[in-house]
């Protein structure tokens, strides 16, 4: 999974510019909107708006931002959009499979923006079920790295919650688990004292498309190119970065 999360990486350090933060913030608070309507605006009662609002808070997003999305979740503000989600499958250059969740108000308009970024990058939407079938649902918790504290030591607090692996990234843990396990590994990091980034979950990858550096960078601006698109809530990506290239291409950064 380590090229999975070392993108992660690289799409954290990208997020910090002010257009990339913009974006973000817009997604973090969509996400809670749709998961108030979903599941109910009560955080205690609605595990999926909780970690919704934790990742919006990690994150930086004024608590202003979050108590509107949070109205207009419950209907209190008239000015709430009701958002559909529809996935998008697709090939970036060299073969890397893409899959594109989009929130929308028009489906027309999301098919459309996404058409035109994936050409435009030398990319390919594709038939439904032709690259997701290389993805996986999986329940994904992030945790900060602390001083001392080890990969056993998480493993040893979220065994027993349906945890399948922990994964070192190199500046956090990540802990993969199946869908429904993911607020239980969540809690048992709670009760054992260790604090954590985001809990969701993600599509990840079952087998890797590994790419040199001019390979990274196509498909890196692909992506980028997609999570500009406001419809476009995630990009998932079977992208596997060497460290090497990954080195390479931070030095020139």
């Amino acid at each position: 999974m380590a090229g999975h999360s070392k993108w992660a990486t690289t799409k954290h350090k990208k997020a910090a510019l002010d257009a990339k933060r913009g974006k973000l913030f817009a997604r973090l608070i969509k996400n809670i909107e749709v998961a108030g309507r979903t599941g109910g605006p009560d955080p205690a009662g609605n595990p999926t708006l909780y970690d919704a609002i934790q990742k919006a808070k990690k994150n930086s997003v004024p608590s202003d931002n979050i108590d509107r999305a949070l109205k207009r979740a419950s209907g209190e503000c008239s000015d709430g959009v009701q958002y559909e989600s529809i996935m998008y499958e697709g090939y970036a250059p060299g073969g890397v499979a893409v899959l594109i969740e989009c929130l929308t108000d028009n489906r027309n308009r999301a098919a459309s923006e996404v058409r035109v970024a994936l050409s435009r990058n030398d990319s390919t939407l594709a038939d439904p079920g032709s690259v997701s079938y290389m993805f996986a649902r999986k329940g994904v918790v992030e945790v900060a790295k602390a001083d001392g504290v080890s990969e056993d030591e998480i493993l040893m607090a979220v065994l027993d919650a349906g945890a399948e692996e922990v994964n070192d990234e190199g500046e956090s843990y990540e802990i993969l688990s199946e869908p429904n396990d993911v607020v239980a590994v969540r809690t048992a990091l709670q009760d054992a004292g260790f604090d954590y980034n985001s809990a969701e979950v993600q599509f990840v990858p079952s087998m890797k498309v590994e790419v040199d550096k001019t390979g990274a960078e196509k498909v890196l601006k692909v992506i980028d190119a997609l999570e500009d698109l406001d419809d476009v809530q995630n990009v998932f990506s079977n992208l596997d970065i060497p460290d090497v290239v990954l080195e390479e291409m931070n030095a020139e950064e």
